[in-house]
């Protein structure tokens, strides 16, 4: 409808943006649920989620990753999640990390890491929404979703049917990228998710030999952004050769997660 306000709750209207929540599996326990995004690629979504689900677990809490970046996935190689998922006929299991962070990527399903997966948006939506159902997710406190860029299907789907409870945007300091990372901030409004922080990877360098920090790609105006639309965290990851490595090797929870702590405290 034209003047619809995208507010499902306070409206009686039968229409096709009116959209239930997704079942979860009636053997999973999943607390809390919320998404990585931004509205462009190669920001850092990964390493964001892979942080915060580390800090998390950190903190005592049981910790997952639902990788719904299908055509890109990286979440199961950065925690040296290695093994295949386990499934029966009516079940799906996730994998574990050395440390116990339940994941569940397409790769994880996929006979070799390379295959590509090509296939239309519905299809990936679909998948996106069984790693939901049909995957037995045990007794997690808090759900990280390491989106696909943009505000396409899957970031749609996931904050259609998912019940999420808050987004986590990703920028980097460009002022490109912070003027597309707006399209997310604005897509979230409309759906009513509420975002609760803003990440600025790459944000600065700490030179090795006189510890003088170097913002090699300029000043961001992630501040200005989060003020703007009344984002209450904001924090900041330095580019670090060494963070990068971690999650090359698959060792991202031996990483220095501190930079997300207060964020990770307000979720």
């Amino acid at each position: 409808m034209s003047d619809c306000t995208h507010d499902c709750s306070s409206c009686g209207e039968n229409c096709p943006s009116r959209i239930e929540k997704e079942k979860l599996n009636p053997a999973s326990t999943v607390d809390k649920v919320y998404a990585v995004v931004s509205g462009k690629g190669g920001v850092g979504k990964s390493l964001v989620t892979s942080l915060l689900a580390t800090q998390m677990a950190k903190e005592g809490f049981r910790t997952a990753v639902l990788d719904a970046d299908i055509t890109g996935p990286s979440i199961p190689r950065m925690f040296g999640a290695n093994a295949k998922a386990y499934a029966t006929e009516t079940e799906l299991y996730p994998v574990l990390s050395p440390k116990g962070t339940q994941i569940m990527s397409i790769n994880a399903l996929l006979e070799n890491d390379t295959d590509p997966v090509v296939w239309r948006g519905p299809v990936i939506a679909g998948a996106v929404k069984q790693f939901w159902t049909d995957v037995v997710w045990q007794d997690v406190d808090y759900m990280f979703v390491d989106m696909p860029p943009g505000t396409g299907d899957v970031p749609l789907t996931v904050m259609q049917s998912l019940p999420v409870d808050g987004i986590v945007i990703v920028t980097s300091p460009q002022e490109l990228v912070s003027m597309i990372v707006q399209k997310a901030v604005v897509m979230a409004e409309m759906l009513h998710v509420p975002i609760v922080g803003i990440v600025e990877n790459m944000s600065y360098f700490v030179c090795p030999d006189c510890g003088k920090e170097h913002y090699l790609f300029g000043k961001g105006n992630v501040d200005e952004i989060a003020a703007r639309y009344g984002i209450p965290h904001v924090a900041r990851l330095p580019l670090d050769p060494a963070l990068a490595q971690k999650a090359d090797r698959g060792e991202i929870e031996s990483a220095d997660t501190s930079a997300l702590a207060e964020l990770a405290a307000s979720l």
